[in-house]
């Protein structure tokens, strides 16, 4: 029996939902600078896999890495948290 490592999990807020069954997630993280000690905010940006078309901009969504689909989607919307206000 072959085990397969676990896959990454993120969450994060769609950004941009104008391609075909593709969005961007922004996942927004708060580090604390080494030498001075003030937090500072780090953003980065996934292309995920929606297959339905339903997230729109604003939603919280759960991502899960999964194999490559094109040459920078490589995450999947696994579900949407909080729809957006």
């Amino acid at each position: 029996m072959v085990t397969r490592s676990l896959r990454k999990e993120r969450i994060g807020i769609v950004s941009s939902n104008k391609m075909e069954k593709s969005v961007v997630v922004s996942e927004v993280k708060k580090v604390k600078h080494p030498v001075y000690g003030k937090f500072v905010l780090k953003t980065k940006k996934y292309v995920a896999h929606d297959e339905k078309n339903d997230c729109n901009e604003g939603d919280t969504v759960k991502i899960m890495e999964t194999r490559p689909m094109s040459k920078t989607k490589k995450w999947r919307i696994v579900e949407i948290i909080e729809r957006a206000k």
